[in-house]
């Protein structure tokens, strides 16, 4: 179930208990009995800890008594300094033994929790990723992980010992002298909590509007950089350098008004904090002056107003910085409690492929209701078969593709592959029955040979070769200085259009799926490479079930059945020589890029001509 919307800057307490309860399980991970007793002997170290600090100005009272009755330091007795210096050592030393015991139980639940949001992420739906810039998801899952560092140590750390430390002192004030010392105390720490909560609600909403204006402009700086080549092609770098400019000047707009309020909540806190101080020691000095209270009792107060100050004072920064966590975790949390658009239905079961049979029967299906894409659409790829799927650009051709592998679920209908409903089968098997080559081909900024083994991260570097020769690209990556090894550089760009179609084609044939899809699989390769990938992808899809996609008809005349989508409709069916001889679309398209390939050859004679 998705949280509760919260409007930006809204205080909601059960949102942000909401977002620390998720954490929980991760500081208390099932079957690792080792982490737990890490947990548990840190706080025990910070009880430790924090009786040892409050001892402190306890033995300083008894030290500074001691040098005004005998006026000597000589005569402290040896065993007070020894305890005094061994209590500081015991507060410093049990709490770094805590922070190092904690840190592995931290640094797990941080992997755990980063590993759990990217799977999340690879979960949702397309629809989901289309909708959203790359640039701000990343930038969202590093402040939540940061924001999660910051929570486990601070939270359990300081605020926790902190607490503990004001109510130790609280108590021990009345006990020795008098109630009004502990109400002074409290009624000091009741105004800074009110103060820095106040302020810090006030904060929260800066700080998301300074938020917003840095995803913007990293999101705009991913989105410029991987679209250098387009850029640089309509030469608008003052274009995306004044987008930028704009998104910066608002990310320096509301980093200066967060600033600002940063400054007013740390003046308002030391004023509290200074005025508590200066009541308890008027109020000290009255007791001197009465005879209720020693000089040590008056050192032993200063003693623990700075050592409640000091942390009180730390205690409003780090409030600030779990506000601002927070803000960054509901963010993350929020991508990691999004629902799935397409989902495995409960008792799914792996796809058992016997042949490969794909059966679209009666299909419907609109990314936008008010705007279907396809309609009505029904036909069958026989086992073993090849079936071509033509039609203009818009026509619905590449949402097959997306609907086979159940990016999107139908509207209506049904597709079938080997006579299972592929809604009632687990998405993991499906994808893995099928092997693609798709019309955008899109390669991860690593070698030429990382993208191969794509298909099959365990195969062996022969038969990564033996794809890269049947994609025929072997010859070409042994002629570069690093061979497989080049690095192909952010989404490919090192590579021409059609090396990365080649690269992709290669991949597929290492993933060996039993059926096959080619989506627009040579449009960037010119009429001599295309011949030659041609071949090798008919030797590929022999005896496999191939679903091709094509703008160019001059690749599917061999198939064994062509369908003609038009505005969402199959209008035409049959083989090459039939549907030419029934003078339709079809065959209206074919004298189209017929009559374009004589006018380009003719062009391309001229220069030869000219030459001779």
């Amino acid at each position: 179930m998705r949280p509760t919307t919260i409007e930006p800057g809204q205080f909601h307490p059960g949102r942000q208990l909401g977002t620390l309860r998720h954490l929980l399980p991760y500081l208390w991970p099932r079957g690792r009995g080792d982490l737990k007793l890490r947990v548990m002997l840190a706080l025990v170290f910070l009880v430790v800890a924090k009786a040892a600090n409050v001892t402190v100005p306890i033995i300083l009272r008894e030290a500074v008594d001691g040098l005004g009755v005998t006026g000597g330091i000589v005569v402290v007795p040896l065993a007070l300094l020894v305890a005094y210096g061994l209590a500081r050592v015991m507060a410093l030393g049990f709490g770094e033994l805590r922070d190092a015991l904690f840190a592995k139980v931290a640094q797990h639940a941080i992997r755990r929790v980063a590993l759990t949001t990217f799977r999340r992420l690879h979960a949702l739906s397309l629809r989901f990723h289309l909708e959203r810039q790359t640039g701000a998801l990343s930038r969202a899952i590093d402040r939540g992980v940061k924001g999660i560092e910051f929570l486990l140590f601070f939270v359990l750390f300081s605020v926790l010992p902190t607490l503990l430390e004001i109510g130790l002192v609280c108590g021990i004030l009345w006990a020795m002298f008098d109630w009004r010392f502990a109400a002074v105390i409290f009624v000091m720490i009741l105004g800074f909590v009110g103060l820095t909560f106040s302020i810090t609600e006030w904060r929260i909403r800066l700080r998301r509007a300074m938020n917003e204006a840095d995803n913007d402009a990293g999101a705009k700086v991913v989105d410029s950089l991987i679209n250098f080549e387009t850029v640089k092609y309509f030469g608008n770098e003052e274009h995306e350098a004044r987008r930028f400019d704009g998104a910066m000047r608002d990310y320096e707009r509301a980093a200066i008004k967060t600033r600002t309020s940063l400054s007013i909540l740390n003046t308002g806190q030391a004023a509290v904090v200074a005025l508590g101080i200066t009541m308890i020691m008027i109020m000290a000095a009255q007791g001197i002056a009465a005879g209720t209270m020693t000089l040590g009792d008056f050192v032993m107060v200063n003693a623990y107003l700075i050592q409640i100050a000091m942390p009180l004072n730390f205690l409003g920064t780090v409030y600030r910085e779990i506000k601002q966590s927070l803000v960054d975790l509901e963010t993350m949390f929020d991508l990691l409690h999004s629902e799935a658009e397409v989902v495995d239905r409960a008792g799914a079961r792996p796809l058992a492929v016997t042949g490969g049979e794909i059966v679209f029967e009666h299909v419907d299906f609109g990314y936008d209701p008010r705007r279907p894409i396809l309609r009505d659409v029904s036909f069958t790829v026989p086992a073993g078969k090849t079936v071509a799927i033509v039609g203009p650009s818009g026509a619905g051709k590449s949402t097959l593709s997306r609907i086979l592998f159940r990016f999107y679920d139908v509207t209506g209908g049904r597709v079938l592959i080997d006579g299972q409903d592929i809604r009632d089968v687990t998405q993991d098997s499906l994808r893995a029955a099928i092997g693609i080559v798709p019309q955008d081909t899109v390669l991860f900024n690593d070698t030429i040979f990382y993208n191969l083994a794509y298909g099959d991260p365990g195969a062996s570097r022969d038969r990564v070769e033996g794809a890269a020769r049947m994609a025929r690209i072997h010859d070409f990556v042994q002629a570069l200085p690093d061979g497989y090894d080049t690095k192909v550089g952010e989404r490919g760009l090192k590579l021409s259009g059609g090396e990365k179609q080649r690269v992709a084609i290669g991949r597929a044939i290492l993933k060996g799926p039993a059926i096959l899809m080619f989506d627009e699989a040579t449009s960037a390769l010119d009429t001599k490479t295309e011949r030659e990938i041609q071949k090798s992808l008919d030797e590929v899809s022999k005896n496999r079930t191939t679903l091709v996609i094509a703008h160019r008809l001059s690749t599917v005349v061999g198939a064994d059945q062509i369908l003609v989508l038009e505005e969402g409709r199959i209008v035409e069916r049959g083989r090459h020589a039939a549907l030419l001889a029934r003078a339709g679309i079809y065959a209206a398209m074919w004298q189209r890029q017929q009559s374009a390939a004589k006018e380009l050859a003719a062009a391309e004679s001229e220069p030869n001509k000219a030459a001779e």
